[in-house]
């Protein structure tokens, strides 16, 4: 399995180990050991950067975040990152298969790229809970790594460190608004086909108005722009990760004519396609490995102490 960053045209990645949890975590230290960090990918499945050492920024969805020990990203399958590849930026990096706590902690607004908070700046009591979380995750991972009970142990493990995000102060409004959640649902499955809040509307039950309320509520912005921005998005990460023809792109995307997608994504993003993708290559896109290599390292960027009877 791709961790982040399926190449154009790779394969499946590696087979996992039989009854492996679908969870790995890993140094970003260890990473830029390997991979060009400062390329953009885009992520197969969720993954969690909690920073240890270091300061400097990553990029989530073309949106930069800074960094410091303590600061937590949480990066969706479909969202792209770039790494900052700052000199002496270290981080804990824990992935998951979307599926691998889908019944323990399954919470849309928080789960879903669209929806949930990618940054926190931790602190306090949050801090050491969400540290002492991932520190056992990252133990655990590199002492059971295959069978049923080490699958089911971290997978548990991986909901209780969720569940704790899920409590962190601060949830944004778009977080609590029930009808903006549900509106974002559905456009996430059907932005490709269709632009109209009023098919969106009609299938939820609701009035266009009513619609249209909850998302300048939870944005500022009208249910159609939400619909707008998302189809933005959608192409700013195709012609960021892809090498997928501009025309072909604007049809995956509902645009049958190349000059209409053209003049919409100059429109939204203020620049031209064909500009915003030249601007995005820094090298070469690449991917994560699916399993933790070297020694674990605890949180502050210490290596951390070996585990009786390991070689």
């Amino acid at each position: 399995m791709a961790l982040i960053g399926q190449p154009a045209g790779g394969g499946a990645g590696a087979t996992p180990a039989p009854g492996w949890a679908g969870v790995s975590t890993v140094t970003l230290r260890e990473l830029s050991e390997k991979h060009d960090l400062t390329a953009v990918r885009r992520c197969d499945s969720h993954v969690l950067v909690l920073v240890t050492v270091g300061h400097g920024q990553h990029e989530i969805d073309f949106r930069t975040y800074p960094c410091r020990p303590g600061t937590l990203l949480w990066v969706r399958p479909g969202q792209v990152i770039r790494f900052g590849g700052n000199a002496g930026l270290d981080a804990i990096v824990v992935c998951w298969e979307p599926a691998a706590v889908a019944e323990v902690a399954d919470d849309p607004a928080l789960l879903d790229g669209g929806l949930g908070p990618a940054y926190w700046q931790l602190a306090g009591e949050d801090e050491d809970a969400v540290i002492n979380e991932v520190s056992q995750l990252v133990v655990d991972c590199q002492r059971h790594k295959s069978g049923t009970l080490a699958a089911g142990l971290l997978r548990h493990q991986l909901a209780v460190l969720l569940l704790r995000i899920a409590l962190l102060p601060g949830r944004a409004p778009a977080e609590r608004n029930d009808a903006y959640v549900r509106f974002r649902l559905e456009v996430e499955k059907d932005f490709t086909q269709t632009r109209r809040v009023e098919e969106y509307a009609e299938r939820m039950g609701y009035s266009v108005r009513t619609v249209t309320r909850a998302c300048l509520a939870a944005t500022g912005r009208s249910a159609k722009q939400v619909i707008d921005d998302r189809v933005t998005l959608e192409a700013m990460r195709l012609l960021a990760v892809t090498e997928d023809p501009i025309a072909d792109i604007g049809r995956r995307l509902g645009f049958p004519e190349p000059t209409n997608f053209g003049r919409f994504f100059h429109r939204e993003a203020g620049t031209s396609p064909g500009a915003f993708r030249a601007a995005q290559r820094s090298g070469p896109r690449g991917v994560l490995p699916t399993q933790r290599r070297g020694s674990p390292a605890d949180l502050h960027g210490r290596p951390a102490p070996r585990i009786a009877g390991e070689a």
